[in-house]
């Protein structure tokens, strides 16, 4: 046992240590080389534990791990707009905490009370919280009534700053392109979507651009309306690097229980990239009574009776097809075929979903740093092109459900653009 005066001793000892060590740094990587922080306004549906913004708002304040560091982002938190604070809301204590002031308005929060723009980029996290659903499924989310406060700030200031949004765009089509005019029209900078395109694969996968490819398939699982554009994203960001690059989606069919596995009955091809996708998963459950077992159509069709695939063509004739087959995994995998070849390109997306698998949620960290970086550069790290894209999907895939589970055309989604030189994944 410690004498008193050891034990002051050794008190005395740690608060020196202290005073020269802190294990959080007080400046940031921008104030270090003696340039002032870019200020960043964040706009949230709500903030509770696990929530996306949760996992945003932390980052930006505390930093994140990065490269086998921690990584403190050259961006400054300055303030919040909260659209709703329910049970367990986190926002009060992070204002508490770190000083960033919650405003009651959008407006407000970009101009920090004043009369004019006085921040250098804005996150949309509206994803979580309280709203209603139509009667297709779709939860309305406000992210284009959030856009649009966000845009009417940049007209009346006169200048506009990146923006991130969270997610797909819109439920509704017109909003959707109506948010990229928007971009171009006022010359900002718009990043979107979610963490599957930039987190880290498994096996690190990288498609050449110009690829030959001529089918992407996704194996993964979720809601309609929710995890399917993560599986579509997870497929679109491999597609997009195909010879040619992307020209857009000819028609939509989506489809669920029986009629998945009666309409892959005559696509081969599709049903080879399906099994190579499952054969990435590391969730994947084994037949009753095996730890392993060769999988079969009808293994998964029992594992996942209530199966949802959408079949898409593109106007070049590329094929994608989505499966989201609750019940038998809970991640996300991509299968590609390469012409003229037996050659399948694979890997795993890594998602680890709190709190089940961790409770860091790491693959927010990418995300997070390819919104620093568009910040910073004023320059989106990979195409608004993409989102606009897959969000189109997913509003024509559940629209076809909702019809009855019936093929759309879909001639508004002549949507071309090149895919950036390099992926954007995490080399972790």
């Amino acid at each position: 046992m410690l004498s008193r005066r050891q034990f002051l001793t050794t008190l005395a000892g740690s608060a020196a240590a202290a005073a020269t060590w802190s294990p959080l740094p007080t400046t940031c990587a921008a104030a270090q080389n003696n340039n002032p922080p870019r200020k960043v306004a964040l706009i949230a549906t709500w903030v509770k534990k696990y929530a996306h913004a949760q996992h945003f708002i932390d980052r930006f304040l505390e930093g994140y791990g990065w490269h086998g560091k921690h990584h403190y982002p050259a961006l400054k938190l300055v303030s919040l707009y909260v659209d709703q604070f329910p049970e367990g809301d986190l926002s009060r204590d992070r204002e508490r905490r770190h000083g960033v002031r919650i405003y009651p308005s959008i407006a407000e929060a970009l101009t920090l009370g004043t009369s004019k723009l006085a921040v250098d980029g804005v996150i949309i996290i509206g994803e979580h919280g309280d709203y209603p659903r139509n009667e297709k499924g779709q939860k309305l989310y406000p992210r284009y009534r959030f856009f649009k406060e966000v845009v009417r700030v940049f007209e009346d200031s006169g200048r506009s700053v990146p923006v991130f949004n969270d997610k797909h765009l819109s439920t509704d089509w017109g909003e959707c392109v109506e948010m990229v005019e928007d971009s171009k029209r006022l010359g900002f900078a718009f990043l979107a979507g979610s963490s599957l395109p930039v987190t880290w694969r498994i096996p690190a996968t990288e498609l050449s651009l110009g690829t030959p490819l001529e089918e992407s398939v996704c194996a993964c699982y979720g809601g309609v309306d929710s995890y399917d554009f993560h599986g579509l994203e997870t497929a679109q960001c491999m597609s997009e690097r195909r010879a040619g690059g992307e020209t857009g989606v000819r028609s939509v069919h989506a489809v669920k229980g029986a009629n998945v596995w009666e309409k892959l009955a005559d696509q081969p091809e599709t049903k080879r990239l399906l099994f190579a996708a499952l054969a990435r998963s590391h969730t994947c459950a084994g037949a009753p009574g095996y730890t392993y077992s060769q999988p079969s159509l009808d293994w998964i069709r029992r594992a996942s009776p209530e199966a949802v695939a959408y079949f898409i063509e593109h106007r070049d004739g590329f094929r994608t097809t989505l499966f989201l087959l609750n019940g038998l995994i809970r991640d996300f995998n991509y299968a590609g075929k390469v012409k003229h070849s037996s050659q399948i390109v694979s890997c795993q997306m890594q998602l680890p979903m709190p709190p089940r698998y961790t409770t860091l949620a790491d693959f927010f960290n990418p995300l997070v740093n390819n919104i620093e970086k568009t910040i910073l550069e004023r320059k989106a790290t990979y195409p608004v092109a993409r989102t606009l894209l897959t969000s189109g999907m997913t509003l024509s895939g559940v629209e076809s459900l909702h019809r009855g589970q019936v093929k759309l055309l879909t001639p508004e989604l002549k949507v071309e653009y090149e895919a950036p030189a390099q992926s954007t994944f995490w080399r972790a």
